[in-house]
C-alpha cells in the first residue's frame, strides 16, 4: 500500500514537474483596429499603414511572427517584449505593383497565444499617375 501510494506520488510530482503554463487568453491583445482601406493608390508607389496592438494582459508580450500572406506586402514590427498595459506598432505596407483591387493580410502570431490576429489591408491601385476618376455630377 505505502509503494503505491510513493508511486502516485511521484507520478503526480513529475506531471506538475513538467506541466506548462497555460496561453495566455485571445483577450490579452487588442488592436484599434485589424482591417485598413487605403481607398484608390497610385501603382508602384508604396502604402504603408501602422496598425497598433496593446498588451492587456499581465505579462510582457512577444511576437512570434508576422506572416504576410503573398510578397507584395511587408509587415514590420518591434522584436522586443510589449510590456504589460503598453503599445506597438505593427507597419504594413503594400508595394502597388498591379493595377486593380486588393486585399491582403498579415497574420500576427504571439508566443503563448492560441489564436493569431489577422490585419488587413484593401484598396485599389490605379494605373500610372492618373489622378483618380472625378465624381459624376447629375442633373
Amino acid at each position: 500500500m505505502k509503494k503505491i501510494l510513493l508511486v502516485a506520488i511521484t507520478i503526480c510530482s513529475f506531471g506538475a514537474l513538467f506541466a506548462q503554463t497555460p496561453p495566455a487568453k485571445n483577450n490579452d491583445v487588442s488592436f484599434g483596429e485589424t482591417k485598413h482601406n487605403f481607398g484608390k493608390i497610385k501603382q508602384s508607389i508604396p502604402a504603408s499603414y501602422t496598425f497598433t496592438l496593446k498588451n492587456n494582459g499581465s505579462k510582457p508580450l512577444i511576437i512570434e511572427q508576422a506572416t504576410a500572406g503573398c510578397g507584395c506586402t511587408t509587415p514590420e514590427y518591434s522584436k522586443s517584449p510589449v510590456l504589460k498595459g503598453k503599445s506597438s506598432p505593427i507597419k504594413v505596407t503594400y508595394n502597388a505593383a498591379n493595377v486593380g483591387p486588393f486585399t491582403k493580410t498579415v497574420t500576427v502570431k504571439f508566443l503563448n497565444v492560441a489564436e493569431p490576429t489577422v490585419l488587413t489591408i484593401e484598396g485599389e491601385v490605379l494605373k500610372g499617375d492618373a489622378p483618380p476618376p472625378a465624381p459624376v455630377k447629375k442633373g
